[in-house]
């Protein structure tokens, strides 16, 4: 298993200390770097930046949101940062929920699925540099004809050569069919709420999609499984889950409306639909201390690394023992030091 960093979403602007940090994991042979976007800051920028400062860590997007730019726009991205940075990039690639797609982005959401089969197959197509970009699908045409266009759109291919025929692609997803669709197109599945007491249902709906993997795509045995986990490192447990809580109640609570959020679906599924009746209750209510008290520590060790070292070395077992293929350490720059040197690989692992 892999040891990543994932750097979130910026608040009100760019994490202190954090180029430091990415700059440091390169030093110590961590994997990848992530970064993630909603209504802030864009994915790409940063990975570009750091990239710039660094040699060898890969530069992942987790994710870039489908609903923010064209098909073509996201592989012009890709095809960019992966040439800037000698051949490092992953294209990490989201739907988020109908609040951000339709509120920020202005964009329908309706059938991510099918949005996201589309979507992957022009992106694939822009950077395999084949021949000039066509496609006629239900939600993205190329040439895009019609009502309301002039007639004199052109099929075009990208002026730029890729440095590699494929980047790979790791789809976000959380529900069952979408978790099974990334094994079925994508290169690699990002995860936000893995539990390693679920591995087992995890790999079954990877295994559905593998299944209707098409000869063209690499091997089910090359498929990446980049899991983002927070990592508090501190002597007592509950004062590191503390950490974590506000991280769980935001995302059952805040993001996504009620009886319309994926994430609080994800944590029901693990067994904490009480909690979480709880946890969105108050949060919706605008009783945000309440809401984050009223996460289990439970389920802070169920999907997060926290407490003291020797504790989290022994937790991190179980996570080797799943299809997780690289940990993603999620938490502040202090944290991703001390975490990318406590997760380092071990020898002949």
């Amino acid at each position: 298993m892999r040891i990543g960093i994932h750097t979130g979403y910026w608040s009100a602007g760019p994490p202190p200390g954090i180029q430091e940090a990415v700059v440091a994991a390169d030093r110590l042979g961590v994997d990848s770097v992530w970064t993630a976007e909603a209504y802030g800051s864009d994915a790409f920028t940063p990975l570009a930046w750091w990239g710039s400062h660094t040699s060898r860590i890969r530069l992942g997007t987790a994710v870039a949101q489908m609903s923010a730019r064209t098909p073509t726009a996201t592989a012009m991205a890709a095809l960019t940062l992966d040439h800037l940075s000698g051949g490092r990039a992953i294209l990490g690639l989201g739907v988020s929920g109908p609040q951000v797609v339709e509120g920020w982005y202005g964009q329908p959401y309706p059938r991510p699925l099918a949005r996201t089969r589309e979507y992957v197959e022009i992106v694939r197509e822009v950077i395999a540099r084949q021949g000039p970009v066509t496609y006629d699908g239900q939600f993205y045409q190329l040439p895009l004809t019609g009502e309301g266009t002039t007639g004199l759109g052109k099929a075009l291919r990208s002026t730029v050569h890729p440095l590699r025929p494929e980047i790979p692609i790791h789809l976000a997803a959380e529900g069952p069919k979408n978790v099974s669709l990334a094994a079925e197109v994508a290169d690699g599945w990002l995860p936000l709420f893995y539990s390693p007491r679920m591995d087992a249902m995890f790999r079954g709906l990877l295994d559905d999609g593998f299944a209707k993997r098409s000869a063209e795509r690499s091997p089910a045995a090359d498929f990446e499984v980049s899991a983002t986990v927070p990592v508090v490192v501190a002597d007592d447990v509950e004062q590191a889950a503390d950490t974590v809580r506000p991280f769980i109640a935001l995302y059952v609570g805040g993001m996504g409306a009620k009886g319309a959020n994926f994430h609080r679906d994800a944590l029901d599924r693990l067994g904490y639909s009480d909690a979480c009746d709880e946890i969105q209750a108050h949060y919706l209510a605008g009783r945000k201390a309440e809401a984050v008290a009223a996460v289990p520590t439970a389920l802070v060790e169920d999907v997060a690394l926290v407490g003291p070292a020797a504790k989290i070395a022994h937790d991190l077992e179980a996570w080797r023992a799943t299809a997780v293929t690289t940990l993603l350490g999620q938490g502040d720059p202090t944290a991703v030091r001390t975490g990318a040197g406590l997760l380092a690989p071990v020898p002949g692992r």
